[in-house]
């Protein structure tokens, strides 16, 4: 039957994982991940994506007639082409039309972030903790800081398509040159690469953001410390921005960092600090509950 499976690609700077979900149940009938390959460069990358096709294809012996997916970057409305991705080997090519012929079926492409928000709105942590959210903040903080806005079920991509994208609002000079060609930004200060950099410029020492969250929990070493502080004031500072605008019902945290437990907590505390609002803030900050599913997941949901 047309349209009974849901087919989903969440690709990523190292890795690219394919799901299909029975449209009626959302429950996974197959999901693979395969290495992306990008130092190989673009047309690589759009033919990794269709040997994860064909090999679930294989697997699941069906074929799909829409795929949906999350990338790095968004596609342009005015030229067509990719841009703002991280992986930026596929900037300004344009992706979504060049993958329909390599894959021969229609596409739906979002963001990666957007792929997240959404798939948490529907089948994550927003039905069980916030039931009657109406404007959820999804935000992706690992590599890069991302965002996606979901309103009444709908993804807002807005009309550059550049929608939830915090992580590219100013927030501290200290952050440095981002690659998006200016100073400072949110992604340069609180991403998990931007904290190791921080954390061995204070320190000498380079350690892994989880090492240095373990040194923090630890209790001995000072530059952990600092750096985890500086994290949760820099978090709550950035994130107010976007509570001030959108005034969501919820934020769910995805990403490397967001496993940090401070968010939460402390993030809270700072959040109420910089709001415009009397009382601070009742905006609930959620773990996500499908974790590293969300992309692929919300992916599928495109074609839904």
């Amino acid at each position: 039957m047309k349209n009974s499976k849901l087919w989903g690609i969440d690709l990523g700077g190292t890795k690219i994982e394919g799901v299909v979900l029975n449209n009626s149940t959302l429950e996974v009938i197959s999901r693979t991940r395969i290495a992306t390959e990008a130092q190989h460069g673009y047309e690589h990358i759009l033919q990794r994506i269709k040997l994860l096709i064909d090999q679930i294809s294989d697997e699941i012996k069906d074929k799909p007639t829409k795929v949906g997916i999350g990338t790095p970057g968004s596609i342009d409305p005015q030229s067509s082409v990719l841009k703002n991705s991280n992986s930026t080997s596929l900037n300004g090519k344009p992706f979504k039309t060049d993958l329909e012929k390599v894959l021969e079926v229609p596409i739906e492409m979002a963001n990666d972030a957007n792929c997240c928000a959404l798939a948490e709105y529907k089948m994550g942590i927003i039905p069980d903790e916030c039931p009657d959210a109406k404007v959820v903040f999804g935000v992706i903080m690992g590599t890069g800081v991302g965002g996606g806005i979901v309103v009444d079920g709908r993804l807002i991509n807005g009309l550059h398509s550049i929608a939830g994208e915090w992580g590219h609002n100013f927030l501290d000079e200290e952050g440095g040159e981002c690659y998006c060609g200016k100073i400072g930004c949110v992604e340069r200060n609180i991403s998990g690469p931007a904290l190791q950099r921080y954390y061995k410029s204070i320190s000498g020492k380079e350690l892994s953001l989880k090492e240095i969250h373990s040194n923090y929990k630890s209790g001995n070493d000072p530059y952990a410390k600092e750096t985890m502080e500086r994290l949760v004031d820099l978090f709550g500072k950035g994130i107010s921005v976007v509570v001030n605008i959108l005034d969501p019902d919820a934020i769910v945290l995805g990403g490397g960092v967001g496993n940090i437990d401070l968010l939460y907590s402390e993030g809270k505390k700072a959040l109420d600090k910089y709001i415009f609002n009397v009382g601070g803030s009742h905006t609930k900050i959620l773990k996500p509950k499908l974790g590293d599913s969300a992309g692929v997941f919300g992916a599928a949901l495109l074609v839904k």
